[in-house]
Parts: structure tokens; C-alpha cells; sequence
């Protein structure tokens, strides 16, 4: 079985925007930040509490890099 070890799931130190969350989940998963950006970024349509809370949740728990 050939799995890819993966580290663990940090706040980016370096290709951050405000608080590097949309890069840390970019990292973990293996995918471009450009897409968390764009989920946080639609999120904040219906009122913006979606988006803001779920951004402001990852930021509390996710530790930085």
C-alpha cells in the first residue's frame, strides 16, 4: 500500500494573506490556496457570519507554523 505521509496541519509562515489559514489547509491537503480562498470568499455571501466564523474558528484552531 503506498500512502503519502502528510505533515501536520499548520498555518502557513510564509504564503499568507492574513492569517495563513487558506494556505495551511492548502498544504495539508495538497491543493492550491486559491481554492480555500474562494470557499471563505463564498461563504461570506449569505450575510458574511459563515464565512467569518468558520475563517475565525480555523484561525483559533489551527497552530502556526
Amino acid at each position: 500500500m503506498n500512502r503519502t505521509i502528510r505533515g501536520s496541519l499548520r498555518r502557513s509562515q510564509s504564503n499568507r494573506i492574513i492569517a495563513g489559514v487558506c494556505s495551511g489547509l492548502g498544504e495539508f491537503f495538497g491543493i492550491s490556496a486559491f481554492w480555500f480562498r474562494l470557499f471563505f470568499l463564498l461563504a461570506l455571501i449569505p450575510g458574511g457570519v459563515p464565512g467569518i466564523a468558520t475563517y475565525l474558528l480555523c484561525w483559533v484552531i489551527i497552530p502556526k507554523g
